[in-house]
């Protein structure tokens, strides 16, 4: 399948990020590849209210954020009690590459990283590789 037959249109995508700027320009590179329906948080605690809410089918997630950070964020999502929420597709939005967050992301099943700033190019990149039909 192609990029051009993934029907943005139809996913839900949920921006868990605190500063507000960066889901400004994040919401807005969406919209340009085509996706409709964003929601969005400004950080872990009502990003988990956010996923019980309006279920989405991928969660972009800032790593560094207070009072409740992505670490905290992925891990009480993988632990829920709903099925369907703990298999929900997190991508972490971050500049840290240390080996810690890193094997931390692996541990809890992250769905991928997106470096900041982030391009129209590598949105596009990490959101076909995670919406893709099996």
């Amino acid at each position: 399948m192609t990029s051009q037959q993934i029907p943005y249109e139809k996913f839900v995508i949920l921006v868990v990020e605190d500063e507000a700027h960066t889901r400004a320009v994040i919401k807005s590179l969406l919209r340009q590849i085509g996706v409709r329906s964003i929601v969005e948080a400004a950080e872990g605690k009502s990003g988990l209210d956010e996923v019980m809410r309006s279920r989405p089918h991928l969660v972009f997630c800032d790593v560094h954020m207070a009072p409740v950070d992505g670490f905290a964020f992925l891990k009480l999502l993988r632990q829920s009690k709903v099925e369907s929420m703990r298999r929900t597709p997190v991508v972490f939005l971050t500049a840290d590459s240390q080996r810690d967050t890193v094997m931390f992301a692996k541990e809890h099943q992250v769905s991928g990283y997106l470096v900041k700033p982030v391009s129209l190019g590598s949105l596009k990149t990490r959101l076909d590789a995670v919406l893709k039909p099996v």
